[in-house]
């Protein structure tokens, strides 16, 4: 592994943890030139599926794309990095596990929406005005309502 700040490869691990899935593996490391820590992330990587968008063309499933989207969306959120990396991979093994080659980008946005709902009010509406293409106040407003109607909805859990 090199080093990213003064690229030299040559580090030691100092500590390993696993996901609570069981998917992801997170390394802390230290180079041994710079003495800087930096933490590596590792995961299984299946079979690449595709994703059929919404205008039916087929694109591979970008795993940095999801997370770029779901970064945004808990941007000044009080959700650590490990949650939005545990969310991902919870949604990345529920397509992986639910289909083998194809899905459509409905059920992954849907699947971030749930786990999103569960974690935070504010990055669920977020990601939803962008997943659902909120046009003006009025379509927030109804997802806010449709919220207050609903409180089994996961997104409406207290804290």
């Amino acid at each position: 592994m090199r080093c990213p700040f003064c690229n030299q490869d040559n580090d030691k691990v100092a500590d390993t943890r696993t996901s609570a899935d069981g998917f992801v593996v997170r390394r802390r490391r230290e180079c041994c030139v710079c003495r800087k820590k930096f933490t590596t992330y590792e995961r299984i990587e299946a079979t690449q599926i595709r994703v059929i968008k919404r205008d039916g063309s087929r694109v591979p499933f970008d795993r940095e794309r999801l997370q770029h989207g779901v970064e945004r969306a808990c941007w000044k959120r009080k959700i650590s990095d490990e949650q939005i990396e545990t969310l991902i991979a919870q949604v990345e093994h529920n397509i992986n596990t639910s289909f083998e080659t194809e899905v459509e980008s409905r059920y992954i946005g849907e699947q971030v929406m749930d786990y999103l709902g569960e974690l935070d009010q504010v990055a669920y509406v977020r990601f939803a005005s962008v997943y659902r293409h909120f046009e003006n106040a009025e379509d927030f407003a109804r997802e806010l309502q449709r919220m207050k109607q609903n409180p089994d909805v996961p997104c409406m859990s207290s804290e």
